[in-house]
């Protein structure tokens, strides 16, 4: 005698050994021996042999019409061999009721289990709106394996170019657009992008990375709204100083300015001169909502993306001729020790007489530290000194302001009328006496502006430093890594919201009036996180950006042969590029050995390149 019973929802046949009521000793087909519950038994059967069974039942299930099954059913729940019986007019055979059996385990649209070998049929409004669905899926699966297929031999579906953005970028897996895609990518074995590329609905590699970032944080795109009103701010005190700025070429937001004024034999006035937006508009208005909501100037190579409207920056930027509205810390230092003996703070505006560029000065890197102020420079003598108060401030500090070893690279893309890109990467080595007086001025208007808050109770926004991890916070605390009491970031309010902020903090102070933002209001700390989290998330993008013009620059230049750096293990970075990558290929070798490294292949859509270990070239 043999069985038909059920196993972890399949249906197994097996020659009964020994019956014991509760349960049975079986013998599979395949000689495997086990015991089964007797309740799991749904058939008992002399023939066919077990092994035929299955084989004859499914194939005769596949000659019954499911609907015409359906019809025979009634309301009522049943057992699937008085089904058997009434479909077949006898009493079924072993392979008949099994036959029905399968069917109806097929068929859980048609038919509701009910338990063991037990089963009701569906109603007719349910039946009729699960075969809807079902047809629906049919169809939908039928449309998904098309655009796949279409995808995988290089032609961009019409149906799928509303969703391109979303597929690239941020796909929903619930969507057979998704589901297309990713059958297209397995089928190709090809990235979605590359897809994309390939089909010629991806413009260039640059709009890939760049639609992608815009895609995430800038979804309604980067206009600014219409009817963006300024404030008035009304007549201000005119400063008695000339002023000037100095910043790279492509700067227009120019947020600080210095001048040096002589006020008596052996002491000079400085004056840190800071753009004062803050003005034009205050918390809570239209032109706060976009500030706040943008929190800060988004920077890649040859674009950037403002915080600010153009006309609002074009009012408050320090532009050359004009004067122009600012908050200004004056130091009254004397000449011979660079002490500082006298500070005070204004709301004025600044006749601004230069905006200096690094090109400009660039000369006065190497002339300075020689003991050479040339005339040809504008402000020349001004900057010197400026350079030997931030030396002193650094060493009153203990603590160094810029790091001497290390370089920054300023990227400059040139487009031509026919739409032709050109890059060009230049480095510039951290640390100059230009980079020093304007960090060490920075950090030092920094620091009294926020000490200034605390001392009085004002809420600001901090720049803390211990046990080397820097985070913002709303409580005043040190920053160990300058070595200062105090470093509230107050000096870029035209491109950082969090200066913004502190700087109508400061200038309620200054006019005697309430601050607009209190310690720990909701409001304050929600522009804490807000700009942490994008701020860091506007430099990886930058970050992004330079990689991929480094690998733009190499194929322009026909790069095939490069030097490098080893950092560690097999990471190196090539020499005149901010570029860092893994050599796989490359023997063990100490940090600071140099290499040379073929430049094998430069993936523009990835953003990577392969690079092969040609020579070791010097020992660390």
């Amino acid at each position: 005698m043999h069985v038909l019973y059920e196993e972890s929802g399949a249906f197994k046949v097996g020659t009964i050994l020994a019956d014991n009521d509760a349960s049975l000793q079986i013998e599979a087909p395949h000689g495997k021996r086990s015991k089964i519950k007797a309740n799991t038994v749904l058939l008992r059967f002399a023939e066919p042999a077990p092994a035929e069974l299955i084989k004859q039942a499914e194939a005769m299930a596949d000659g019954v019409d499911t609907d015409f099954l359906w019809e025979c059913c009634g309301e009522p729940e049943f057992g699937f061999e008085s089904l058997a019986r009434e479909y077949c007019g006898h009493s079924p055979s072993a392979v008949e009721a099994a036959g029905i059996l399968v069917k109806l385990h097929a068929a859980p649209v048609y038919f509701y289990r009910k338990g063991k070998g037990r089963y009701k049929a569906a109603p007719p409004e349910t039946l009729k709106a699960a075969l809807a669905s079902l047809e629906k899926k049919r169809l939908q699966q039928l449309a998904i394996d098309s655009w796949a297929a279409e995808l995988a031999a290089g032609r961009f579906p019409p149906a799928l170019q509303p969703l391109m953005a979303e597929l690239l970028y941020k796909p929903d897996r619930n969507k057979p657009e998704t589901k297309a895609l990713e059958k297209a990518c397995e089928l190709a074995g090809m990235s979605p992008a590359k897809l994309f590329a390939r089909a010629g609905v991806l413009p260039s590699s640059h709009d890939y990375h760049l639609n992608g970032f815009l895609f995430e944080c800038f979804p309604r795109g980067t206009a600014f709204p219409q009817g963006l009103t300024i404030d008035s701010i009304g007549e201000l005190p005119l400063a008695a100083v000339a002023a000037f700025s100095v910043d790279d070429e492509a700067t227009t937001e120019i947020d600080d300015a210095f001048s040096v004024t002589r006020i008596e034999p052996g002491r000079l006035r400085v004056g840190i001169h800071i753009a004062a937006p803050a003005l034009g508009f205050a918390p809570g208005s239209a032109l706060d909502r976009v500030a706040r909501e943008r929190l800060s100037t988004v920077y890649m190579p040859g674009a950037k993306i403002t915080m600010l409207p153009a006309n609002l920056i074009e009012r408050f930027t320090l532009g050359e001729g004009r004067s122009c509205p600012a908050v200004s810390l004056y130091l009254d230092v004397r000449e011979d020790d660079f002490a500082i003996e006298r500070e005070h703070t204004v709301v004025e505006s600044v006749p601004i007489a230069a905006n200096l560029r690094h090109s400009q000065t660039q000369v006065l890197d190497n002339a300075f530290p020689a003991g050479e102020v040339p005339q040809d420079v504008p402000f020349a003598a001004e900057l010197h000194f400026l350079w030997r108060l931030g030396q002193a401030r650094e060493g009153a500090r203990g603590k160094a302001s810029a790091a001497g070893d290390r370089s920054d690279y300023n990227f400059d893309v040139l487009r031509s009328a026919e739409g032709e890109e050109r890059i060009i990467i230049s480095e510039r080595t951290r640390g100059t006496p230009i980079d020093k007086l304007v960090a060490e001025l920075m950090i030092h208007a920094n620091a009294t502006w926020g000490r200034v808050l605390a001392d009085n109770g004002i809420a600001g926004i901090y720049r803390v430093q211990n046990s080397g991890k820097v985070r913002m916070t709303t409580a005043p605390g040190a920053h160990q890594g300058l070595g200062i009491s105090h470093y509230a970031w107050m000096t870029s309010p035209l491109r950082r919201y969090v200066d913004l902020v502190n700087q109508w903090q400061l200038l309620a102070l200054l006019g005697g009036k309430p601050a607009p933002f209190q310690q720990n209001a909701d409001t304050l700390l929600a522009a804490v996180h807000d700009f942490d989290a994008t701020y860091s998330h506007y430099a990886d993008f930058q970050w992004r950006m330079e990689r991929y013009w480094c690998l733009r620059w190499l194929q322009q230049e026909g790069i095939s042969i490069a030097g490098g750096e080893v950092l560690r293990d097999n990471l190196v970075r090539l020499e005149r590029l901010p570029l860092v990558m893994r050599v796989p290929s490359m023997p063990e070798l100490p940090a600071g050995t140099r290499v040379e490294l073929e430049v094998a292949q430069i993936d523009l859509i990835e953003a990577e390149v392969q690079c092969r270990h040609r020579a070791t070239l010097a020992s660390a």
